[in-house]
């Protein structure tokens, strides 16, 4: 299998890493080193578990949330992908009460990979916009 290849399917399991929050997949899917920023934490977030944290966040307003892979394009080193991120606002997210409106985002992220084919790095769209437009916050 050729590096392309290959981090199409990692991602594959990286989809069902995040809607699974598997602890597993995420030791074996990202580097222990790869720093996250997300506005859950002022601090970077480090490694599988620190992916996941933000994965717990999300669900704190949005207990059904799910990331689809609605479209992919990979290189030897980098893979770009195109998420339908669904959910329903069941809990207080980002300082806004529940409203139980149900959101479709689109979001687009770019994850970089190391020689041992883990994540060392995700660089994501804004997709926090569409996500506060769903829930009627802007």
């Amino acid at each position: 299998m050729d590096l392309i290849e290959r981090n199409k399917e990692l991602m594959k399991k990286f989809e069902t890493m995040i809607n699974t929050a598997d602890e597993k997949l995420a030791a074996e899917l990202v580097d222990n080193n790869a720093a996250f920023y997300t506005p859950a934490s002022p601090e970077p977030l480090y490694g599988g578990s620190g992916y996941l944290s933000v994965v717990h966040w999300m669900r704190t307003g949005f207990s059904d949330v799910q990331w689809h892979i609605t479209d992919m394009i990979a290189d030897i080193d980098k893979v770009a992908v195109k998420w339908n991120l669904t959910g329903t606002h069941d809990g207080e997210f980002m300082g806004i009460k529940p409203t139980n409106k149900k959101i479709s985002v689109c979001v687009m992220n770019f994850y970089y990979f190391n020689s041992e084919g883990k994540v060392t790095n995700d660089i994501a769209a804004e997709g926090m916009i569409g996500i506060m437009r769903g829930i009627g916050a802007i």
